[in-house]
């Protein structure tokens, strides 16, 4: 993982394939508690009540505006779900990874 967190997101203008099963698989080792579901990266985050949640997601968009890749988020009282895909590509990238593994050192915090 610490190899991803210290990468930066490359721009991505499509034309480029997005990444096989295998190739997701591979990216995956480098991760925890991530998983592809319907060809998005996805996690969900627990938080001890809504002002951790909300702190984390705040935190979370400036990680994404500096990167400029942005993820969907899903925000309750006390989680939160990332959903990362490289819609340029229609699937997965590095971007991807690389974004989730910032994600894991925020959460880590």
């Amino acid at each position: 993982m610490d190899d991803l967190v210290k990468k930066h997101c490359k721009p991505c203008e499509g034309g480029v394939a997005p990444y096989d099963a295998v190739q997701a698989k591979d990216m995956l080792r480098q991760l925890k508690g991530w998983i592809v579901e319907d060809g998005k990266l996805v996690k969900l985050y627990p938080f001890k009540n809504f002002y951790e949640t909300m702190a984390f997601v705040n935190a979370h968009a400036w990680i994404s505006h500096r990167e400029d890749h942005h993820a969907d988020l899903l925000v309750g009282y006390n989680k939160c779900r990332i959903e990362y895909s490289t819609h340029a590509v229609g699937g997965l990238s590095e971007n991807d990874f690389i974004c989730a593994a910032k994600s894991d050192a925020l959460f880590s915090l």
